[in-house]
């Protein structure tokens, strides 16, 4: 065999071999299409409308603190602590109530603190709706992991405990909780009296950058055709709103929201 013959049919070898890669790497890209469509669809398909939804969160914001001693020529306050109640409603585009928009069951879950404060131990709590906006530091009512909420249809309800009628009718209210930002610390300065507020925060050298935080949680609803929804809520701890801040008393912050829990199962 002569050599053009020989560089020929390496020639058409080479090309072979490139026709059988390019329709391999074709295939292979219409595969992966085929399965992502697939497994996107169903859940588009059960997304194509909203069902539940948080379009606004109120917040107040305010410090206090618990007293350990007091004498004529000094006080001590024992745990200061920095506090943001949240309220939120969970809403549906549809006024008339329906097993697709009413609630069987509601869990906050996932609570993870993204920027951690400097200072101090945040957790989050439940909030009575009575006590909104009202100091209260109760270890009872901290969430651990998990907070199931009872979910009722009865004319009236306790409040005060985990609950919401299944109807949307009553917000969520929780309450994010700093504690123990400083401990024993002494004013020796009995002259001048002190508000138990966030003015509390400059009074004894606690900046607001020390307490920032920002945090996560998440929402899992199932309606009355046991249905499951989610949705992710990000909090930036409210210290400051246009003009005002904390430092100066207290703040109270409606931010409007656009979150839409999807439907995954």
């Amino acid at each position: 065999m002569d050599k053009k013959k020989k560089i020929l049919i390496i020639i058409i070898l080479i090309l072979f071999i490139l026709v059988i890669f390019l329709a391999y790497l074709v295939f292979s890209k219409f595969v992966l299409k085929s399965n992502f469509e697939k497994s996107i669809l169903p859940f588009a398909n059960k997304n194509d409308e909203t069902i539940f939804y948080i379009n606004q969160i109120v917040f107040f914001s305010n410090c206090d603190a618990k007293n350990k001693n007091i004498s004529t020529t000094n006080y001590t306050l024992e745990n200061i602590y920095q506090y943001t109640d949240i309220a939120f409603f969970i809403d549906s585009p549809e006024e008339e109530k329906t097993s697709k928009n009413t609630l069987k069951t509601v869990s906050i879950e996932n609570i993870n603190f993204i920027t951690s404060p400097k200072i101090g131990e945040p957790a989050l709590y439940f909030k009575s709706l009575n006590n909104f906006a009202k100091s209260e530091l109760t270890d009872e009512n901290k969430i651990n992991d998990k907070l199931d909420l009872t979910i009722t249809s009865q004319d009236e309800a306790d409040l005060s405990t985990p609950i919401l009628y299944n109807n949307l009718a009553n917000p969520i209210t929780l309450s994010y909780i700093n504690s123990n930002i400083k401990t024993d610390y002494t004013f020796t300065d009995t002259s001048t009296p002190i508000t138990y507020d966030g003015t509390l925060l400059p009074k004894c050298n606690i900046s607001l950058d020390d307490i920032n935080c920002n945090f996560s949680f998440d929402i899992y609803i199932t309606n009355n055709l046991d249905e499951k929804y989610k949705c992710t809520i990000f909090i930036d701890v409210p210290l400051t709103s246009n003009d005002e801040s904390i430092e100066n008393g207290s703040i109270t912050l409606k931010k409007d929201m656009n979150l839409s829990f999807y439907r995954y199962e």
